[in-house]
Order: structure tokens, then sequence, then C-alpha cells
């Protein structure tokens, strides 16, 4: 069963609930967040990246820290290009069924691995890579809290086309073009679960947008975005 219609209702009853999520942009500007989950996978994410090349768009990817170290090489060039980075855990793990030391581990994990592949002091990946997806989307308000307590910034979204149950390229496109807004966070996924298709959604998604006048911007820009409405 398919749950790519319940999204944006969920989106629209939680975004209220978890003001301290980052859900999605200012609404009255066209700029968008591009975000991939689950990677850097090693046959599915090159190809996506040559389409962020092609059209010179700078996309966020939450990596597993797993695949990290499974392909380096990978997270280095994403890293290298100018990509913004955020967490998604070490192995995809749901974060309200671990106990706080081992959510803890899965996030600090994570940013050893960032360091190691992308050739970064530590220290600076803990300061700067700081923004976590929770794998599935799954939180508790405790959850957060802890993620506050350590500095991380929780990153959730707001189109969400299911591709990783590959409901086919052009439904995944479809969805993207039928949900996107001014300041919309769009997840897709280029790892084990729909990556397959990844870099053939991107390459119609992007210029589509491109068309329609959106700007593509990182995570921090839109967290960023956040403070004149909370003055």
């Amino acid at each position: 069963m398919q749950f790519a219609p319940l999204y944006p209702i969920v989106h629209r009853i939680l975004k209220p609930l978890f003001p301290d999520c980052l859900w999605e942009g200012y609404p009255h500007s066209k700029t968008i967040a591009l975000t991939f989950d689950d990677g850097p996978h090693p046959q599915h994410t090159l190809p996506l990246l040559e389409v962020l090349t092609r059209y010179q768009v700078t996309a966020n990817f939450f990596w597993l820290g797993a695949c990290v170290n499974r392909s380096p090489a990978i997270a280095n060039a994403i890293y290298q290009q100018g990509h913004w980075i955020g967490l998604h855990g070490y192995d995809h793990r749901i974060f309200p069924t671990l106990s706080v030391d081992e959510l803890k581990e899965q996030l600090e994990r994570t940013q050893r691995a960032i360091a190691q592949a992308c050739h970064l002091d530590l220290s600076y990946v803990q300061h700067h890579i700081r923004d976590v997806r929770p794998p599935v989307g799954v939180f508790t308000p405790q959850t957060l809290t802890y993620l506050r307590q350590w500095g991380y910034r929780p990153v959730m979204w707001s189109v969400v086309p299911e591709d990783w149950v590959r409901p086919g390229v052009a439904i995944a496109i479809q969805r993207v073009l039928d949900q996107t807004q001014n300041g919309s966070l769009i997840v897709l996924h280029d790892g084990y679960h729909g990556g397959e298709d990844v870099a053939a959604i991107a390459s119609t998604v992007i210029p589509t947008l491109l068309d329609l006048g959106y700007e593509f911007v990182t995570i921090d820009q839109l967290w960023q975005q956040r403070q004149p409405q909370a003055a």
C-alpha cells in the first residue's frame, strides 16, 4: 500500500505541533530545497551528481554513516562539489527505538565517517554538520529534546513522492511537481530503496522547476529564512 496522498496531510498536522523542526522555508520566496536520503550509493549517486552538475544545482544529502564508509570517494565528491550535508543516522535504525546512548552514537559515528571520507577535522564536522533527518521521518518529543541538547537541528520535509517504493518515474515526477510551492522541502532517495530512479526523476524535476522560476537552496538557507518569521 502506498501512502503518498497522506504525506501532505501529515505535514499540515505535524508542522504546528513541532515548530522546532524545519518543515519548509519561507512561503513568500520561490526558494526550495532538494534533499536526498540514504546515500551515498555506489551505483545510484554518481548519475544523480551528474544531473546536479549539469544544472548547477546545489542539493542536500542526508547520509547514513554505513554508506559513507562503503563509498567514501563518492561522499567526498559530493562534499567537494559544495552540496549541503546532513545526518540520517548510521544504519537507518528508527530513532525512538534506540536508547539515549545508541541514538547519540548513531549520530557521532556518522560524523566520524564523514570526517574520514571527506578528509575533514572531526571537530569541524561536529560543529558544521549538525542537521539531522530521522529515518522514515519518525521521532518523538523526547527525540527532539535530545537533538536540541546535543546541538543538532531536526529537518523534516513538505514534499514526499514516496519514491522508495518505486511507483514509477513519471508518477514520482508528477507528485513532486504537483506538491512543490514556495519554500518546499523535497525529499528523494539515492540509496538502496528508490535510488534506482533518482537520476531520472531529478533530470526532469530540476529543469522543470527551474523553468517555473524556483531557486534551489541549502537547508542552512531555509533555516536562515525562519529568523525574520520568529522576530
